[in-house]
């Protein structure tokens, strides 16, 4: 890793995606260290802050250790979405340190080197409507061209191509084709996917899920559990419906970390899948 770091040029923005319990943190951390720069967070969960544990946000302790920026700065109770972080990341960009933007959410990745499609706001009462529908009726009303493009098996993203039809009478394909230009363009920044071995990553997931319940994740869980609402963003923490699930008496402890585990390794086989169609042109990192 150091050789790979002491490769990258300490005034280039650096890029640095990978799936969940990869690592990702700890490269920018280091990075950081040994040549400067704002860590900036690319992951869609790490923005709130009812979640510390549970999404394995940097630790206080390591946040001493050099800048971080966009980390547990958004109530539970608040939207956000891509367009969001594309408005705190901008500034970021102009900043007087280079930025190591790492996460692991796909999307605001391709939406920053890509750029992304001004979409108008969805109506709460769409919004609604869409959550009464099930993942097969949101796909069957989608267009072909916008069903062909999007990761069908994930009903965030499937319910907010249905909600972007429903509201403007536009396909979001159409809307992304006619896309502004990116903020940071892929030429001008360091782009580095982590590409770790399956049965590599399911063992450290175990491993990270384990020290995660021994450090506050079940205490994290009852302090949202009021509160608990499905259907908003920050509920899709991974574990926290589990963990939910087990508070309200509907399964036992062991079996709602093995649900947890399972649902990490199954959000990260489709994030390794992610990263393999949209990121080919990325420098690879292998990992065991």
């Amino acid at each position: 890793m150091l050789e790979l770091i002491d490769n990258i040029s300490p005034d280039q923005p650096v890029l640095i995606a990978g799936p969940t319990a990869s690592g990702k943190s700890g490269l920018a951390l280091a990075l950081a260290e040994r040549q400067g720069g704002v860590i900036v967070n690319a992951d869609a969960l790490q923005v709130y802050d009812c979640w510390r544990v549970l999404t394995a946000r940097p630790s206080p302790q390591e946040e001493a250790r050099a800048p971080h920026r966009l980390y547990g700065m958004v109530a539970a109770d608040q939207d956000w979405s891509v367009g969001h972080w594309l408005r705190a990341v901008a500034p970021l960009l102009q900043g007087p340190q280079r930025p190591i933007i790492v996460g692991g959410t796909g999307l605001y990745f391709s939406a920053l080197t890509e750029g992304l499609a001004e979409i108008p706001a969805t109506p709460p009462e769409i919004r609604a409507e869409g959550d009464s529908l099930s993942l097969g009726q949101l796909l069957e009303a989608l267009d072909p061209e916008t069903r062909a493009r999007i990761d069908t098996r994930n009903r965030a993203r499937v319910q907010r191509a249905w909600e972007v039809l429903r509201a403007t009478g536009r396909g979001l394909a159409v809307w992304q084709a006619e896309t502004g230009p990116p903020l940071l363009p892929p030429g001008r920044a360091a782009r580095l996917a982590l590409r770790p071995g399956r049965d590599w990553l399911a063992e450290r997931i175990a491993r990270r899920f384990d020290q995660m319940m021994a450090t506050g994740a079940l205490d994290e869980a009852r302090a949202a559990l009021d509160g608990w609402d499905p259907s908003r963003p920050a509920s899709r923490a991974i574990g926290a419906p589990e963990l939910i699930a087990h508070l309200r008496g509907e399964m036992s402890l062991p079996h709602a970390v093995e649900a947890a585990k399972l649902a990490t390794r199954q959000y990260a086989k489709r994030q390794r899948s992610w990263f393999r169609s949209r990121m080919s042109d990325w420098q690879a990192v292998p990992l065991p």
